[in-house]
Order: C-alpha cells, then sequence, then structure tokens
C-alpha cells in the first residue's frame, strides 16, 4: 500500500475541503482561505485521505510577538483511520518546522484534547462560558459607567483593532488578527439571520472598550439569547461599562459567552457569579517544536537561570539538558552541562512557558521533577505571565 505525505496541488484544493469536511462533519462553507503551500495531506494509492494544514499566525507570549503554525483541518476518512497516518503527518509537520526555523509552537484547537497529547502538545490555556439573565448583572457595588456607547460606523474599522492591539498587547494567547481574520471569525455572518452589533465605549470622546454581539433575527419573539463574540477593555472602567450594557437588554432572555478567559473579572464584580451558570473545557493546545528558539522568544519578567532536562519522544532534537538565562530583556537559551535542577516533559514544559500552570503546581501534580536544592519559587517567578493564557479565536 502506498502512503505519500505532500502539499495539495492548486487544482486539489476542493477535495482537500471535501476530505476535512467529511472528516470533521462540517460544511465545506466555513473551510476556506487555506492555500496551498500550508497543507500537508496523506494520499493512499495517490488518493487524497488525510487533510492537514497549519495557519501561518502571530501569537502574543507574555507580550512578544512570536511566530507560531496555527494546525487546522485535520482529519482522515473514516476507512482510512487507525493507520497511523495523522502520527505521520504531524511527525514530518514538526520536522519541517524545525529544519525551516520560522515557527518555534504549533498551536491547535482540537476535537479531542487526547489526540494531540500524544504528540507532545499541552492544554495551555483554558475557556470559560457564561449564560446569566440580564436581570443577574446586579454589582456589588453601585458604580455608574462614566462614558457613552456607539454603534461602530462601517469606515470605523481601524477602530477596532487599535483596541484589540492595545487590549493584547501583554497577554498569552492572543491571535495577531488580519482583515480577513476579522471578517471570517468575530465579524462573520456565520450562521446567518444573525444580527451583528458592534459597540465602542468612549470616556471623553477616547475609545476605551468595544464588544461585538450577535442576535438572531427570527421574527416576532418575545425573548432569545444574545451571544457575545468578542469582548476588548482597556480599564476596569470600561470593562464594568460593558457588562452593565448588557444588564439593560430587557428583551434578552439571556447573556451568552462561550469564550471567557478564566481570568475574566466578572464573576468577582456581581452579586450571585453562581447565576453564570460557569462552564470550563480547553481552549488552545500548544506545542514546542523548538525549545532553543521558542525559550528564547518568550518575554521573562524577572531575571534569572535555570537548567533542566527535557524529554521529548516526537521530536528527538529537544532532548537533553537546557540552560535559560535571562536579564528580562535579553535571554539565551542553550544546551549545556550543568547540573539540572529540574527535569520535565515537553509537554509540561509547553504549559509553563504559556503560564498555564507554574513549577510549583507541576511538581505537586508529578508532572515535573525537581532536585532538593532547586527553588520553585524561582521557576514559578521567570515564567510567571502577565495573565492566564487565552486565545478567543478558532481557526
Amino acid at each position: 500500500m502506498n502512503f505519500e505525505i505532500r502539499n495539495v496541488r492548486p487544482e486539489e484544493i476542493d477535495e482537500f475541503r471535501s476530505v476535512a469536511a467529511t472528516s470533521l462533519t462540517l460544511s465545506p462553507d466555513v473551510l476556506k482561505g487555506i492555500q496551498p503551500e500550508w497543507t500537508l495531506c496523506g494520499f493512499e494509492n495517490e488518493r487524497l485521505i488525510s487533510s492537514y494544514a497549519a495557519w501561518p499566525l502571530n501569537m502574543r507570549f507574555n507580550g512578544e510577538k512570536v511566530p507560531v503554525a496555527g494546525v487546522t483541518h485535520v482529519g482522515t476518512l473514516p476507512v482510512y483511520r487507525r493507520r497511523g497516518y495523522l502520527r505521520s503527518i504531524t511527525s514530518k509537520h514538526f520536522e519541517e518546522l524545525y529544519e525551516r526555523g520560522e515557527q518555534p509552537i504549533a498551536i491547535l484547537v482540537a476535537s479531542m484534547a487526547a489526540i494531540y497529547q500524544r504528540y507532545g502538545y499541552g492544554v495551555v490555556s483554558f475557556q470559560n462560558s457564561y449564560k446569566v439573565e440580564p436581570r443577574y448583572l446586579d454589582f456589588i457595588d453601585d458604580v455608574k459607567p462614566r462614558g457613552t456607547f456607539r454603534e461602530l460606523g462601517d469606515d470605523e474599522f481601524e477602530a477596532l483593532v487599535s483596541i484589540y492591539r492595545e487590549f493584547r498587547a501583554e497577554r498569552t494567547g492572543y491571535l495577531h488578527r488580519s482583515k480577513a481574520a476579522w471578517d471570517f471569525g468575530i465579524l462573520s455572518s456565520i450562521p446567518k439571520k444573525n444580527q451583528v452589533s458592534r459597540i465602542i465605549y468612549e470616556e471623553n470622546g477616547k475609545p476605551l472598550g468595544y464588544f461585538i454581539f450577535s442576535v438572531p433575527l427570527r421574527g416576532p419573539i418575545p425573548k432569545q439569547n444574545l451571544t457575545i463574540r468578542d469582548i476588548a477593555w482597556l480599564t476596569p472602567s470600561a470593562y464594568r461599562a460593558i457588562w452593565s450594557f448588557f444588564a439593560n437588554m430587557d428583551v434578552i432572555e439571556n447573556i451568552v459567552w462561550k469564550q471567557a478567559p478564566v481570568d475574566d473579572p466578572l464573576p468577582h464584580m456581581i452579586l450571585e457569579p453562581r447565576m453564570l451558570n460557569i462552564a470550563t473545557r480547553d481552549g488552545i493546545l500548544g506545542r514546542i517544536v523548538d525549545v532553543k528558539q521558542a525559550l528564547s522568544m518568550r518575554r521573562y519578567n524577572t531575571a534569572g537561570k535555570l537548567v533542566f532536562d527535557i524529554h521529548d519522544d516526537f521530536c528527538p532534537w529537544n532532548n537533553g539538558r537546557w540552560k535559560l538565562e535571562t536579564s528580562g530583556e535579553e535571554t539565551s537559551v542553550s544546551l549545556t552541562g550543568e547540573s539540572a535542577e529540574a527535569s520535565m516533559s515537553v509537554n509540561t514544559l509547553s504549559l509553563l512557558s504559556f503560564g498555564q500552570i507554574s513549577a510549583t503546581e507541576a511538581f505537586r501534580m508529578g508532572r515535573m521533577d525537581m532536585s532538593k536544592n532547586a527553588s520553585h519559587g524561582k521557576y514559578d517567578s521567570i515564567f510567571r505571565t502577565e495573565y492566564k493564557p487565552f486565545c478567543p479565536d478558532i481557526f
């Protein structure tokens, strides 16, 4: 049986979309934009049977811009599954990423995290969802919004971009959005028959936040759900004002926000946080493909030196003892012969570097070994991120 891994050709892109749609049980209409050179697919006896692609993305990594591979459209036709094809394609993709040296991290949104954790990915973020009746958005204090709201004009797209750029600046996991990413993501008309609203919050004429939401147009239904698509805020007063706006949506039965950061402040601001009906699930998965490059490109808030062993069964070039030295401004990462303070899998390293868990937590979970003289606090401090990792985009 002949199995080949390669990019699809331009004339095969429709077949690629068909295989991905069938494998993922999605409509081909939502699988647009992938270029042939971004694909890496499996062919059995010259038939395309496994789809795989990666968006060339940029992500904030504790405030630094880092190029990442946004893995997407991954699927194998049902009758060809359980033959190790995805493993082979993933291995080849990581080899190509390492050889090119352009994207030291791969990220994805998984249908099942178990599939990808076998390949060294870690669940590097979680996300909350809220479903709350507007009447329960009653705040602990009685502070009134100081600013004003207005609908965003069709010619004011750059106002959204400006707020989002400042909002994401110090965060981890947030993507740099192209115009196409906005149009096919947060601002898309999918699902159809939804009215999308874009609202800006201003104080003294200065934009300090925005929120985008949609409401289905279903005729004369007295109450229905409002779905939040995106929120960005630059000050605490802007965030408070946004939720005060939602509290006054009298004809809405429920406010639904399916992708809220786990460190979102709302549960600590309202009188009845249980009425948010918070549910938590995994967010993005991250995979450090190139330890040296990935850790060198990250920002660190504290100066120091770490020496640790990495175990990586999937990317052998990551195996070894690594020394990370940072001044907080400049960082070097190299293989070393010095005594190791800690030992961990590449999966655990992904969680630490994204700020998903601390080294102390990793040690208590049994995910990280540390020598008797090693300082948990030093690892905690160096790997700490300004915010918990989160990505509001689906890619």
